[in-house]
């Protein structure tokens, strides 16, 4: 009832809650199933991180082919963010 004792209308949907469904706004939640990484990823990045550190440390400790190299630390850093943003998709 409002303040004057009327009824309001039938056709007013002011205020009034809506189920998504029924709006159309409704998206479904992902399956669980869905959202898992595959057993290899996780092993993948970890391996990715750690050459990328690697072969920086190893590019300063001159065992690498060519001495120091500029392209050895583009290439560390390269694989390292690989490794990071596949950690980012991780689930």
């Amino acid at each position: 009832m409002t303040a004057k004792g009327t009824q309001p209308s039938k056709g007013s949907r002011v205020g009034r809650y809506t189920p998504a469904e029924e709006s159309g706004r409704y998206t479904a939640p992902i399956p669980k199933t869905v959202r898992r990484s595959p057993k290899w990823y996780g092993p993948l990045v970890l391996a990715l991180l750690l050459l990328g550190v690697l072969l920086i440390i190893l590019n300063y400790l001159t065992v690498l082919p060519g001495s120091v190299s500029a392209w050895y630390l583009v290439s560390g850093l390269v694989v390292i963010l690989v490794g990071f943003l596949m950690a980012t998709r991780y689930r």
